[in-house]
């Protein structure tokens, strides 16, 4: 099982990037994907998390209106469009895999190397 994610960079405040995760190894039309982030220091956090099956999704609060997660079922693979970035986005994102929809750590099983979000203000 591997979770692949991908499109983290350098933005400047205001700007947008686009992550890319892509699941491959075994079937996930029963997962939930997830999101999250984490900074030095810090526990992971939770940002979004999506649905194979449905359009079934989970915002964190502070990046709703910015954020949208979405899924290409065809590409197995999932989308989180990040748009007015903010110097407090600045993370390391992952993309995980879980059995049901949720923003608790705990509840993911498959979990991809992380990509390097960083926007400067």
């Amino acid at each position: 099982v591997q979770l692949q994610a991908s499109g983290g960079g350098l933005v400047q405040a205001g700007g947008s990037l686009r992550l890319s995760c892509v699941a491959s190894g075994r079937t996930f039309s029963e997962y939930y994907m997830g999101w999250f982030r984490q900074t030095p220091g810090k526990e992971r956090e939770f940002v979004a998390a999506v649905s194979w099956a449905d359009t079934t999704s989970l915002l964190r609060d502070s990046v709703k209106g910015r954020f949208t997660v979405s899924r290409d079922y065809a590409k197995n693979t999932i989308y989180l469009q990040m748009n007015n970035l903010q110097p407090e986005d600045t993370a390391v994102y992952y993309c995980a895999a879980g059995q049901v929809a949720s923003r608790r750590i705990q509840n993911y099983d498959y979990w991809g190397q992380g990509t390097q979000v960083t926007v400067s203000s």
